[in-house]
C-alpha cells in the first residue's frame, strides 16, 4: 500500500461529475475520482473546516464511530473493477481492526474530518496513475 494525500478538487457547478485527485504522499504519481456533487461539498467543507447548523452524513457517522469508541484507523482504496474504485474503511475497536466496504468518496470525506491516512494498493495505482512532474 501506498500513502497518498488529497491533492486537488476540481468541482464544477454546471456538472454532476465532479473530481477529486489522490497523490502518492512521497511521490509524483497521481489519479483522479469521479465522485458526485454532495460528495465533493462535503469534502470541501471538511478541508475548509466548515460547520453546519446541523449534522450532515458524514458528520454524523464520525459522531456515532466517536460516542462508539471506534476510531478510523485509515482508509484504503484497494481495488479498480470495470472502472470503478472500491474503498474500504479500516476501523479499530480496541485491540481490533476491523474493514468495511465503502465508496472511496465517503471514505475520503471521513479521513478528512477525522485527520485519517489514506492509501491506495499498488496495483491501483499502477492501474491508473501516471507520473506528472509539471505540477
Amino acid at each position: 500500500m501506498v500513502e497518498c494525500e488529497l491533492a486537488r478538487m476540481i468541482i464544477r457547478d454546471n456538472m454532476d461529475q465532479q473530481f477529486i485527485f489522490l497523490q502518492e504522499k512521497n511521490g509524483l504519481r497521481k489519479f483522479p475520482i469521479i465522485i458526485g456533487m454532495y460528495e465533493a461539498m462535503e469534502i470541501a467543507r471538511k478541508i475548509a473546516e466548515e460547520t453546519t447548523a446541523r449534522p450532515l452524513t458524514h458528520d454524523l457517522l464520525r459522531s456515532i464511530l466517536e460516542a462508539l469508541g471506534v476510531r478510523l484507523k485509515r482508509i484504503v482504496v484497494d481495488e479498480l473493477r470495470s472502472n470503478t474504485f472500491h474503498a474500504k474503511l479500516h476501523l479499530e475497536v480496541g485491540d481490533k481492526v476491523h474493514t468495511v466496504d465503502s465508496r472511496p468518496s465517503d471514505a475520503i470525506a471521513l479521513a478528512v474530518a477525522t485527520g485519517a491516512p489514506i492509501f491506495v494498493e499498488e496495483a491501483v495505482l499502477e492501474a491508473v496513475c501516471r507520473e506528472d512532474v509539471s505540477e
